[in-house]
């Protein structure tokens, strides 16, 4: 599936979620952010230009540990929605009485021009694309040449007690299924990266109630299946469902708490020299020639 849409993604479904997902971060998607900033030690040379790509779902708090750590570097918000665009001009941009407008690097609201950036940094967000391979080649042509991207998203073995629930009750799926990270390596070579690093790993919370559980996923995101239920829910069903998890949820501790599993994927993968495909006649643009001239290879990672 590494060059194709999701299978088990609804297009329609993923846009509507895209254009009504809350202005706020979740609680782990700013702890996600926190554990790959870590990952910037990985980097050599700092970003002079960086993109923080959907910041408001991404993660407000950890934006302003990235402006911490790369102070000088200017930085490009970029928010697809309107109403999370203001949210972020609100919150996250430079204002003209702002102390750190004056002793830091710019901070501007717009899509980045192509081949603009240093850094692209895009939190808890590939999951839920309706096409991510088209989304990872907009990051790819946005970044300079040996400019990177720094992402992390959801993996396949997410919520499986809410799966093995819903499966056991004959509820149908209870949301759609993530691509795994050599899939997304692959997709990430696909799109004109190269030396991606993928790795994993898996994050385990824990609920007091079935409500305060259910109230985190929707703060995370919607079942996105096609094959979802089609309907409406009643209150009949919602109180059903609470019942069954307090009754038959998979993973509760001692204390009657209930467990769920997230796999969290990070990856970071650079933008290379372009190559040149040699027949019997070639042509090279002057902005390609000007790249190839550039540094042999990248630098910024160890």
């Amino acid at each position: 599936m590494s060059h194709a849409l999701p299978p088990t993604i609804d297009s329609i479904a993923a846009n509507r979620w895209q254009m009504a997902a809350p202005a706020e971060s979740p609680w782990l998607h700013e702890e996600v952010a926190s554990r790959m900033q870590q990952r910037l030690d990985w980097i050599v040379k700092p970003p002079e230009t960086w993109c923080h790509w959907e910041p408001v779902r991404g993660g407000m708090q950890a934006h302003q540990l990235l402006r911490e750590r790369y102070p000088q570097a200017e930085c490009t918000l970029y928010e697809p929605v309107a109403r999370r665009e203001a949210v972020a001009q609100d919150r996250l941009g430079s204002r003209w009485w702002q102390l750190s407008r004056w002793k830091g690097a710019a901070v501007h609201m717009a899509e980045p021009a192509d081949g603009s950036m240093d850094m692209l940094w895009a939190n808890m967000l590939l999951h839920t694309a309706a096409d991510p391979q088209a989304l990872i080649e907009h990051w790819h042509k946005a970044l300079k040449v040996d400019g990177y991207v720094m992402f992390s998203c959801l993996g396949p073995d997410t919520v499986q007690q809410l799966h093995r629930l819903y499966a056991e009750l004959g509820w149908g799926p209870a949301g759609h299924s993530f691509t795994d990270m050599h899939d997304w390596g692959d997709m990430l070579v696909h799109s004109g990266f190269a030396e991606p690093v993928m790795d994993m790993e898996r994050i385990t919370l824990t609920f007091a109630t079935p409500q305060r559980l259910l109230q985190e996923l929707r703060e995370l995101g919607r079942n996105l299946h096609p094959g979802r239920f089609a309907g409406l829910r009643g209150r009949g069903w919602k109180s059903e469902l609470l019942q069954k998890m307090a009754e038959r949820w998979a993973d509760k501790q001692p204390d009657g708490q209930l467990s769920l599993t997230f796999e969290i994927v990070y990856g970071h993968a650079y933008k290379p020299q372009p190559k040149l495909r040699l027949q019997a006649n070639s042509a090279v643009s002057l902005e390609d020639m000007k790249a190839m001239l550039r540094q042999p290879r990248n630098t910024g990672l160890r």
